[in-house]
């Protein structure tokens, strides 16, 4: 009987426990003298994430259809924030290297420095070229299969001296991770390491070896590597460094050598993503690789870019929450977006800055856990490229005039990394006319932070509405508004 008892009072005490901690977590955001402010970027004005309001709750009653509304549900939560960064390229760190020393700290206090700057918190760079480079070159010797001859003395030069100053800005600490555009002209079906060609069977395990290689001669050097993605790009034959992998071939160098081989080498921890290219495939490449067990014990989520408008279409944000949907384990990380086709007219052009917000909300909403740029500065002709492949960056460097060029793109990726943090937790969030999309997250701090963009060419008055609680907000014509409260 006593026994009996003790079970029921353990019961008990276990339920009314589990009761409490449900009961704290629904508590664990209020709007209870909270008040808010708001940051403000627009067309046709000066504003440039500036701070254009301090703004209070009331009581909310039901909408009427007439109002625009952004509903937030801080009970119902999803992914776990990872950051916001962009790539530092060998483009980026020739550009920087022409800097003067103080035009050098700006740009790292720009990007690194969460008061001064934006506060980017992750980094992608390549293993030895891409297109941004001045040059194709690889770490080793012309036909070196045992990699005798490995090493990152290139990257001395220009990238690596950047890469630790942007770790340094940014408090010590930054999730670093890397992606090859192609394997040595050597180890390919074409000969060339331009011009797309496959990876030859021979060489798969001297393949695997390299990631590994590199990885330690960086972290050596006092950077970090939290993961890699197998391929940049592995369906695009480009005109620069590229390499062909279909799902099968992608599936099976993995599961057979590059994840045994990270393993082997003590690498195990390592974050390996997969796909690394457009939206548009992303769901086959997903079902092939994910659901091999072999396959998909090795990698950690997918990556994927934005260039599938190069058809003609839509951006296909819906794959990405589809992939979410079928593999929920899986992570999903925006790993390269730019502006294609620079124009030193368009350095100001509005619509490139709501490219940018478009997708990372779209994103973010669909399940993504981070979201990185491509080239954080280029120079005044969208490059260094080494095949003419010229694109925006969101600051390009006039080295003419040693001069540094804000455009919108910046101020757009702000709005986000500013203010949401690492391990923040996306909230639910919904809003009633399609004028307006949004996003919200709560940071580990108790700060919710809500951001609102405005596509249309007309300003909106808004209701931010929680519970029983709202406030009320103008948004301008073509505008991106945070609201932290």
């Amino acid at each position: 009987m006593k026994r009996i008892t003790t079970v029921v009072l353990l019961a008990t005490s276990f339920f009314a426990f589990s009761q409490q901690k449900s009961q704290a977590k629904l508590k664990s955001f209020s709007t209870k003298d909270k008040t808010i402010t708001v940051y403000t970027t627009a067309e046709n004005t000066k504003l440039r994430l500036t701070q254009t309001d301090k703004l209070s709750f009331s009581s909310s009653k039901q909408p009427l259809e007439t109002e625009i509304s952004v509903f937030v549900e801080p009970t119902k939560t999803f992914q776990n924030f990872m950051g916001i960064g962009g790539a530092i390229t060998d483009a980026s760190a020739e550009v920087f290297a022409k800097l003067s020393k103080e035009k050098q700290q700006e740009l790292l206090n720009a990007y690194y420095d969460k008061e001064k700057g934006i506060g980017y918190s992750l980094l992608r760079t390549t293993i030895h070229s891409s297109d941004f480079s001045s040059a194709s070159y690889t770490y080793i010797k012309d036909g070196d299969k045992d990699l005798k001859t490995f090493n990152i003395d290139h990257d001395r030069q220009y990238r690596i001296p950047m890469l630790k100053e942007a770790i340094k800005t940014a408090g010590g600490k930054l999730l670093l991770y890397v992606s090859p555009w192609s394997p040595p002209a050597f180890m390919k079906s074409n000969g060339n390491m331009l011009k797309g060609g496959t990876l030859l069977p021979e060489y798969y395990q001297s393949w695997a070896n390299y990631y590994t290689k590199f990885i330690k001669a960086y972290e050596k050097e006092g950077m970090p590597i939290w993961g890699l993605t197998v391929q940049n790009e592995p369906m695009a034959t480009q005109t620069w460094e590229s390499c062909v992998y279909s799902a099968e071939a992608e599936r099976d160098f993995l599961k057979n050598f590059l994840g045994p081989t990270m393993k082997k080498e003590g690498l195990g921890s390592k974050k390996i993503v997969v796909w690394d290219h457009n939206r548009d495939l992303m769901n086959q490449r997903a079902n092939v690789i994910f659901s091999d067990p072999e396959a998909s014990k090795y990698a950690w989520g997918m990556g994927f870019h934005w260039y599938e408008t190069w058809a003609g279409g839509e951006p296909m944000f819906d794959n990405v929450r589809k992939v979410h949907e079928a593999y929920p384990s899986k992570n999903l990380m925006f790993t390269e977006g730019c502006v294609e086709k620079f124009d030193a007219k368009k350095y100001q052009f509005w619509a490139n800055g709501e490219r940018y917000g478009t997708s990372m909300i779209n994103d973010f909403n669909n399940g993504t856990v981070g979201w990185t740029d491509w080239n954080i500065l280029l120079d005044q002709n969208g490059g260094p490229n080494h095949v003419g492949n010229f694109c925006f960056a969101p600051i390009h460097a006039d080295t003419n005039s040693g001069e540094l060029i804000y455009t919108p793109s910046y101020y757009y990726i702000g709005h986000f990394s500013k203010f949401i943090r690492p391990d923040a937790k996306r909230v639910s969030t919904a809003v009633s006319r399609s004028s307006l999309i949004s996003t919200s997250f709560l940071n580990k701090d108790g700060k919710m932070v809500t951001v609102v963009m405005n596509h249309s060419d007309k300003s909106v008055t808004y209701n931010l509405i929680i519970a029983t609680e709202k406030t009320v907000v103008v948004i301008p014509a073509h505008g991106i508004q945070t609201l932290v409260y």
